[in-house]
C-alpha cells in the first residue's frame, strides 16, 4: 500500500485509530444495523470487530478477554445490547447466512 510520503507511521497509525473509533460510533448510532445484516453485506459483524481488537491487543502482549473486546465495540456489555437492540432475525436471513457460511467453507476446504 502506497501513502502520501509525508505520513509517519505514527500518523499512519494514529489515523487508522481514529477510522476504528469513527466505524464503532457509527455502529453506535445505527442499531437499527443488525449483526446478520452486517454479516450478509460485508462478511463481518460488531463481534468480529471486538475479536480482531481482542487479537490486536494479544499481539502487544495485553490480555483482554472476549467479552471486554467486545464491549468495546458495543459501548456496553454484549448481553446488555442483545437485550436492548437485537431483533429477531427472519427465516429468509437466517437462510442466506447458512448457505453463505456453507459456501465460505466450501470455498477454504
Amino acid at each position: 500500500m502506497t501513502l502520501p510520503e509525508n505520513i509517519t507511521e505514527t500518523e499512519r497509525t494514529a489515523l487508522d485509530a481514529a477510522a476504528f473509533r469513527r466505524l464503532v460510533a457509527h455502529l453506535d448510532a445505527h442499531k437499527e444495523v443488525q449483526n446478520i445484516d452486517l454479516m450478509l453485506l460485508a462478511d463481518f459483524c460488531r463481534n468480529c470487530l471486538g475479536d480482531w481488537w481482542r487479537e490486536a491487543a494479544a499481539e502487544r502482549g495485553i490480555e483482554v478477554t472476549r467479552d471486554q473486546a467486545r464491549e468495546r465495540v458495543y459501548g456496553m456489555p454484549p448481553a446488555e445490547w442483545k437485550a436492548q437492540y437485537q431483533g429477531e432475525a427472519s427465516a429468509e436471513k437466517i437462510e442466506a447466512f447458512k448457505v453463505k457460511q456453507a459456501a465460505k467453507a466450501a470455498s477454504a476446504g
